[in-house]
């Protein structure tokens, strides 16, 4: 279940056959990420579990399992901010509810960020997609 948003990413990615490429595509997608205005990096907001300082504020329209979500988000990490984009294309837009039933992890891997990011860089992305979870859960209840 991926926006398509998220699709157009996905087949860039099918285009781009060097990671270099796509690597450097993920980073031109951090660029092109709106500012997160500082008011907003906050302790509450910080990412725990991330090798860089990684912000995310959820945005909510609605009330319940139906509420839309969207964050904005950013990172003193250019690759960083990429990923955080390209959790933005697959996460925002959706209801709470199918945010929750989103499996990011299976999605990402599309992109084969599993298999090119170091330990840390992945830990970090399942950190984010940790709080986005826990985020949809606590609006959908």
């Amino acid at each position: 279940m991926a926006t398509s948003a998220f699709e157009e990413i996905a087949e860039t990615f099918d285009f781009l056959d060097d990671w270099e490429d796509r690597y450097r595509h993920v980073i031109e997608l951090g660029r092109a990420m709106p500012e997160m205005e500082d008011a907003l990096k906050t302790p509450a907001t910080k990412v725990d579990g991330c090798a860089s300082q990684v912000w995310l504020h959820p945005v909510l329209s609605g009330e319940g399992a139906q509420a839309r979500f969207d964050f904005k988000g950013d990172s003193d990490a250019m690759i960083v901010r990429g990923l955080i984009a390209v959790l933005h294309a697959l996460y925002a837009g959706l209801s709470v509810d199918e945010v929750r039933r989103v499996d990011a992890m299976a999605e990402l891997a599309r992109l084969g960020l599993d298999e090119h990011l170091s330990s840390q860089r992945s830990n970090g992305l399942r950190a984010m997609v940790e709080r986005i979870r826990i985020v949809a859960e606590r609006a959908a209840a």
